[in-house]
């Protein structure tokens, strides 16, 4: 027999069982709706009738600050060391200014070290190639729910690792101040529900601003998190891409602020451009970790992961221009997102439906439980179908493992007009869902999208999204601030 027949199929033969097994891996629903969107996007001239993506996160709201900083004359500027090779790591200029920044603007209590910074494509790149040198395939990592459900195909794709959910829940218990609350103990039961499994858990990853929550760690929470992981040498990944994207009051800590770590050479810091700086598309990762044996192995494969010299040297000038950061950036964009989350906030009030208290981040988490026919999965579904056949692109809670149906996340960092459709699309459909019942969709392609779970891991050590939705069926309104 032909080596070309094996299994029946030459295309699936010709793949390594580790090419298959990433072949395989099933799309999220993020990216299946980002996919439906790119597909048939809103446009207000050539198509109206368009999709309305209010579902990716992306800053869109000072693009024009963005634009007049980059057409200045200190950017038109190349020398040939720019066009060349270049370390891995980064270039040491551009490490230099990265570490100045964040050691004025994360509010480090010293001057933090260039040479403990990694630059790569991303912070995708970053959560891959960290969590392959920290984990072998099969361990696991503690993450509280619901989250950016993006990270799983980021840790599973390179290194084979699953993520062990933390549950978190929007009903206050006597224990708790606000909803959807982390605390100690439960980081403690999912990792002793873990051990149980036999899971070895590896790291703690933790989102703050949150997404898709939108609220901050408090300091004292942030300090118990890392004493947990220390107790049990765990490392701690701390994803802090929202940093500089807080649009009121509340005081946000970075843990480069924290003057004394449990574990600082476990403990490991990202940041990029995408959310900030509303420049997604130009891929930039920041890496901190103090541990030269983890820089080392990431410096491994940063190779396959760098980023081009003249944009190491545009962003540069972007973040040695204080001047510009302080006085016309910064104060701008948080003005911006202030005032496009409270027309958003305003405008789901007005139609019934409450939101989750949120502090920063570029979306809010809004609470459409009592539009589902049943609190289950399956609903929160047809109700994104729903959205989706008016035209609005909406990221639904089970694309960010939340254990409650019907919260969906909703983003506001785009113009005032688009916000303003976006009510308007989804008071017309509720409208509808209030006057008849929601359509089962049927088509292959609509059945893959409602079985996907936005995760490439079958175990997640912890009770299925569904079977917990059943203990929801019956439970009465709950208020969210």
């Amino acid at each position: 027999m032909s080596s070309g027949s094996a299994g029946g199929d030459g295309r699936a033969a010709a793949l390594s069982a580790r090419g298959s097994r990433i072949a395989s891996g099933a799309r999220g629903l993020l990216d299946k709706g980002f996919d439906l969107y790119i597909a048939d996007p809103f446009d207000r001239d050539r198509n109206p009738r368009g999709i309305l993506n209010l579902g990716t996160s992306e800053n869109k709201l000072c693009y024009d600050l963005i634009q007049e900083r980059l057409t200045r004359p200190d950017m038109n500027y190349l020398e040939p060391q720019l066009l060349q090779y270049s370390d891995t790591q980064g270039i040491e200029s551009f490490r230099e200014e990265i570490a100045k920044f964040l050691t004025e603007y994360a509010k480090a209590p010293k001057a933090l070290n260039p040479e403990h910074i990694v630059v790569m494509s991303g912070c995708c790149a970053v959560f891959a190639t960290l969590s392959t040198v920290l984990c072998d395939p099969g361990d696991g990592y503690l993450i509280p729910t619901p989250y950016y459900g993006g990270i799983n195909s980021k840790t599973w794709l390179y290194g084979g690792i699953q993520p062990v959910h933390v549950p978190l829940f929007s009903e206050v218990t006597d224990e708790e101040s606000h909803p959807f609350q982390l605390t100690v103990e439960k980081l403690e039961a999912a990792l002793q529900r873990a051990k149980e499994q036999g899971i070895r858990v590896r790291a703690l990853i933790l989102i703050n601003p949150h997404n898709p929550l939108g609220d901050i760690y408090p300091a004292q929470l942030l300090k118990e998190c890392l004493e947990f992981a220390h107790r049990y040498q765990l490392h701690v990944i701390i994803d802090e891409i929202y940093m500089l994207s807080v649009y009121d009051d509340t005081t946000f800590t970075s843990v480069l602020s924290l003057d004394c770590l449990p574990d600082p050479e476990r403990t490991h810091f990202m940041w990029g451009f995408s959310k900030d700086f509303g420049m997604c598309g130009i891929r930039v990762g920041v890496l901190y970790t103090r541990s030269h044996e983890i820089r080392k192995a990431v410096n491994q494969l940063a190779v396959f992961h760098g980023c081009p010299g003249p944009v190491q040297y545009v962003l540069s000038q972007f973040l040695s221009d204080r001047d510009w950061l302080d006085n016309v950036y910064f104060p701008t964009n948080k003005k911006r997102l202030k005032e496009a989350q409270s027309i958003l906030v305003d405008g789901l009030a007005e139609i019934g439906i409450p939101v989750f208290k949120s502090s920063g981040g570029l979306y809010i988490w809004a609470d459409f439980r009592k539009f589902l026919k049943s609190q289950t999965f399956e609903a929160e579904m047809e109700l994104w179908w729903k959205f989706l056949d008016e035209k609005l692109l909406i990221s639904p809670g089970k694309a960010f493992c939340c254990y409650e149906p019907g919260w969906f996340r909703m983003v506001f960092s785009d113009s005032v007009d688009k916000i303003y459709l976006g009510i308007q699309r989804l008071e017309q459909m509720l409208q509808t869902e209030t006057a008849e019942p929601v359509a089962n969709k049927t088509s292959a392609e609509e059945d893959e999208l409602s079985n996907s779970e936005d995760e490439t891991s079958v175990n997640h050590a912890n009770t299925s999204l569904d079977e917990v939705s059943e203990a929801y069926s019956d439970m009465k309104k709950i208020v969210v601030y």
